[in-house]
């Protein structure tokens, strides 16, 4: 991989681990639910009257993209850092999503998990157990169990992904954010009320309204749409272990841009993560090389 594309990956990591504090500024003002829908409205609204869909997977699997990957894993998030999970903490949860994709693949898709991803599986599982046993104040229960629920959707939504097969990428961004805002738009009714919208109208800051816009235009359009190029150039094993970059840049950015505590416990926890997820990298291109190998 040249530098430059180099450079670009790391531009997204920053740009996702970045995120967690712009969640959190936006969650001042904004309740979870409609922050959501709002998101998927920029981020659909008005790209869907020139993007068309996906001609090369049924619409059904792009709605149900939307409303996993983006509608379930994002609320599910956003809520779990408004009841008092710190963007630090949950930039680590997040990464999780590897292990549940992993788990999923194996209940609906029959594929069997090597040492590497077993031993990656657990070590990692305890960070999590590590995280959950410092449940206070400051990260409560529910914030904990929220963005578990988010790193799973997020794993669901990579089996969908898979299944779609799509190479048209931002078609299914643009409408699977489409099919998730006005789901989101009446759960956030149901839940939340008119009220609170209201109550966001007379609340919402120019630091919020900002914060609104990174998720959409940086973390959605480019991140996502840098991420995708960089997947279609390079083979999924060159370009994901970027993402083990994340939950550093989330958690440096949050200790200097929000003043998280950054307690010992917190960089073992990150540590425990980071590590199964390195070895579950690892332990898969061994065997892509071996198989490789092997053919020739």
């Amino acid at each position: 991989m040249p530098f430059t594309h180099i450079l670009l990956a790391l531009l997204v990591v920053s740009i996702w681990g970045v995120n967690f504090i712009f969640v959190k500024i936006g969650l001042e003002s904004i309740s979870p639910l409609f922050l959501c829908a709002l998101r998927f409205m920029l981020a659909s609204i008005p790209a869907v009257f020139f993007i068309k869909p996906p001609s090369d997977v049924p619409f059904r699997l792009v709605a149900l993209y939307g409303l996993v990957m983006f509608a379930m894993q994002f609320s599910f998030l956003f809520m779990g850092m408004a009841v008092g999970m710190t963007p630090g903490l949950a930039s680590i949860i997040m990464q999780v999503q590897i292990f549940f994709s992993l788990l999923f693949a194996v209940f609906f898709l029959g594929e069997k998990p090597g040492f590497a991803e077993i031993l990656g599986s657990l070590i990692s599982f305890m960070g999590i157990l590590l995280i959950a046993s410092h449940i206070d104040g400051s990260t409560s229960f529910w914030g904990f169990i929220f963005v578990l629920g988010a790193a799973a959707a997020w794993g669901s939504g990579n089996l969908i992904t898979k299944k779609a097969k799509t190479n048209y990428m931002i078609g299914l961004l643009v409408w699977g954010s489409f099919v998730a805002f006005p789901f989101m738009l009446v759960l956030s009714l149901l839940v939340e009320g008119t009220a609170s919208m209201v109550a966001t109208y007379h609340r919402i800051t120019w630091a919020s309204t900002g914060a609104l816009l990174y998720t959409v235009y940086a973390s959605t359009w480019v991140g996502y749409g840098v991420w995708n190029w960089l997947l279609k150039r390079y083979s999924v094993s060159t370009v994901v272990p970027f993402t083990l970059l994340v939950p550093i840049v989330g958690l440096l950015s949050s200790v200097i841009f929000l003043a998280e505590p950054l307690e010992p416990w917190k960089w073992l926890a990150g540590l425990f993560v980071i590590s199964g997820l390195a070895i579950n990298l690892l332990g898969a291109n061994i065997h892509h090389f071996r198989v490789k190998t092997v053919s020739e």
